[in-house]
């Protein structure tokens, strides 16, 4: 049965704080399947998203059904992110203080497919733009090795959708995170960044 089409909103900062539990529990959904395979508990979520609940500058943006959160996609910018994602614009003379990091876009299966990944990211940039002293939109995203037989046969990654938002790989800048990996405990997991100009709407 097709699901009706989510309702769009977004919180900043604190007004994240009641959502937390909603983000995390689909991380650990969505984040399960190929390509991140996290195997998350609620210790590393409560950790990770403090980032976005102790900025002011945060945003979230979350798909509804009715009350459910079915989706959900967050930003902050990237001089109050981790160290380990500083540090790879630091490595690469790029000023963090103008670039605003696009974490997670997580949606359930059944909401796909209806322009819900775009009105995440229109409204991340468009928050990074009103905050302003923005030049740059970046997210990352795991690499795995060619071949990886845990690959599922048909699988369709982003990168088509991410290159139409105007976003270019650039490998150069990395970062390693060590997370659970389903079937193999606590792996360390390289992460490379896509990166645009963050320009006019």
């Amino acid at each position: 049965m097709k699901k009706p089409m989510p309702e769009i909103r977004s919180y900043a900062g604190a007004e994240i704080t009641p959502y937390l539990e909603a983000i995390a529990a689909l991380r650990i959904a969505v984040f399960r399947d190929w390509p991140y395979l996290y195997d998350g508990d609620a210790a590393y979520e409560a950790k990770y998203l403090q980032t976005y609940r102790d900025s002011w500058r945060s945003i979230a943006v979350l798909a509804f059904d009715g009350p459910r959160v079915v989706g959900a996609s967050t930003g902050v910018p990237m001089s109050d992110e981790i160290p380990e994602f500083r540090a790879a614009f630091d490595d690469h003379l790029l000023d963090v203080d103008h670039v605003f990091y696009c974490g997670e876009s997580v949606l359930l299966p059944e909401y796909r497919g209806r322009g819900v990944g775009h009105r995440f990211f229109d409204m991340r940039e468009a928050h990074a733009r009103a905050l302003g002293g923005f030049n740059w939109t970046t997210f990352c995203a795991v690499e795995r090795e060619p071949g990886d037989t845990r690959q599922p046969p048909f699988h369709r990654g982003n990168e088509v959708f991410w290159k139409k938002r105007g976003y270019t790989h650039r490998p150069e800048l990395r970062a390693n995170l060590p997370w659970n990996e389903v079937g193999r405990g606590e792996r360390e997991h390289t992460l490379s960044f896509w990166l645009r100009p963050l320009g006019r709407a």
